[in-house]
């Protein structure tokens, strides 16, 4: 009789962004939001998933696997916040929330330019239009830049770059420590090569938007590297998010 077949506890977002990290794993894959992955790890229901960054800096507990990211260098046109109202007038930014990393970001951004309005939920993606300040992500933010609207676009990823001139990084895998993550680093690094090999596929298959937008969004605005330059922007990352009282602050611990 074969050993019985355990699949391994993997976590990742149901975003587009997403799609090339897990191609070919649908089926070990548990698909969520950012902020419910984070839980399912603190929860140990998951051993290892595709969350925000700053769900690994803000805990001691997670490696990141080294070399995967999902990033960007300049616009990344699914993190924005939509205002009607100049920046300088921000007094409540109502927030997406599925966001932790771009929470955190923005909140970064907008105390570098001596900003600090009240961060509230929004109850309602359908709710956003009616926003003076709104937070968004993923692809209810590519969805609402795409519609009629009243609001200017402040790109968290054009916003960040222009400041730091480093890419920014918005998700890792994070690995739960004290469990074998051998097979499953073996498992995310070939997918990660089998979604890039495959790309055209997925840009051609995928449901989400039009073709031609899925094209642009991969060739364009996502990165998903995690390299030496990655690794500075995570750390220029860190010390502002300390500098801005946003911690504590761990730092990252890569696991190859």
């Amino acid at each position: 009789m074969p050993p019985e077949f355990f699949p391994p506890r993997l976590g990742s977002v149901h975003y587009l962004n997403g799609a090339p990290l897990t191609f070919g794993l649908d089926d070990q894959m548990r698909f969520t939001t950012p902020a419910r992955l984070a839980e399912l790890l603190r929860q140990e229901k998951l051993d290892a998933a595709l969350v925000s960054i700053t769900e690994v800096l803000f805990h001691n507990r997670y490696d990141i696997l080294d070399g995967v990211a999902i990033a960007s260098r300049g616009e990344v046109y699914s993190v924005l916040l939509a205002h009607k109202k100049p920046l300088a007038q921000v007094r409540e930014v109502y927030c997406d929330t599925a966001s932790l990393t771009s929470l955190n970001l923005l909140k970064v951004l907008l105390a570098e330019r001596g900003l600090q309005p009240r961060f509230l939920p929004l109850e309602s993606y359908a709710a956003a239009a009616d926003k003076d300040f709104v937070l968004l992500i993923g692809d209810p933010a590519i969805d609402f830049q795409r519609s009629p609207h009243p609001h200017q676009i402040f790109d968290l990823g054009t916003e960040w770059f222009n400041r730091e001139q480093l890419p920014f990084v918005f998700a890792v895998w994070a690995l739960r420590r004290g469990v074998d993550q051998k097979a499953n680093r073996r498992l995310l690094r070939a997918a990660k090569t089998n979604g890039l090999n495959h790309l055209e596929q997925i840009i051609r298959q995928r449901p989400e938007h039009d073709e031609a937008f899925r094209r642009a969004y991969f060739e364009r605005n996502i990165r998903y590297e995690l390299n030496g330059e990655e690794k500075r922007g995570i750390a220029r990352f860190c010390e502002l998010l300390q500098k801005h009282g946003l911690g504590p602050v761990f730092p990252p611990q890569f696991s190859t």
